[in-house]
């Protein structure tokens, strides 16, 4: 009779536990369904309404985030560059192009769990879509560095991969009609841009 309920015991914590571990896991690991992939950035248009998948929903409720309703905005991630290497903080990157159009827009760097980076001492953390410079056709430039850089800079600090988050709010993006021809900046490693 020991040995049933030591044996029941046994396969009932080899369940439970496989089983939130395999929920962990699916969660730390499977972004989800329906990505929309311009370039290096993804997003998922869908995240934040009633046809979101089982997987966001569960994530969001997991890490308590509040995802952005489909008029509100839509959010893109990059953990690449252009030529397919994982972001690094102490590398320099050079995002170049046009952002589609939206009433405002914020970009940082985040961690693999997508929360932001920490400050360096008295610089702000993110950069957004009234404070940049601009060319006369619409395009900028923003370095991504460790150090500090002329122009539009992002700092980042720490070591090791990082996220690049970009947040569109009130944007036809975020609905099915503004997804069609959409482009977005691309990041690209600046030559000998990685220190240390």
């Amino acid at each position: 009779m020991l040995r049933t309920i030591f044996l029941t015991s046994l396969i009932l914590a080899i369940a439970i536990g496989g089983g939130a571990g395999s929920v962990q896991y699916a969660l730390d690991r499977f972004e989800g369904f329906g990505a929309l992939d311009v370039g290096q950035w993804s997003a998922f248009p869908a995240a934040g309404t009633p046809d979101s998948d089982p997987y966001a929903k569960a994530r969001g409720a997991r890490d308590g985030t509040l995802a952005l309703g489909a008029a509100e905005g839509l959010i893109f991630h990059a953990s690449r560059d252009t030529q397919g290497r994982l972001l690094d903080r102490n590398c320099t990157y050079r995002i170049t192009g046009k952002t589609p159009p939206a009433r405002f827009w914020t970009l940082y760097g985040a961690d693999a769990s997508l929360h932001p980076l920490p400050p360096q001492p008295d610089m702000l953390p993110a950069i957004h879509s009234r404070q940049i410079l601009r060319a006369e056709d619409g395009s900028f430039v923003i370095t991504v560095s460790p150090q500090a850089q002329p122009g539009n800079w992002l700092p980042v600090s720490g070591s090791g991969p990082f996220v690049l988050v970009m947040t569109f709010y009130d944007t036809p993006v975020a609905s099915s009609s503004g997804l069609s021809d959409l482009v977005m900046p691309g990041a690209s490693l600046v030559e000998g841009g990685c220190h240390g």
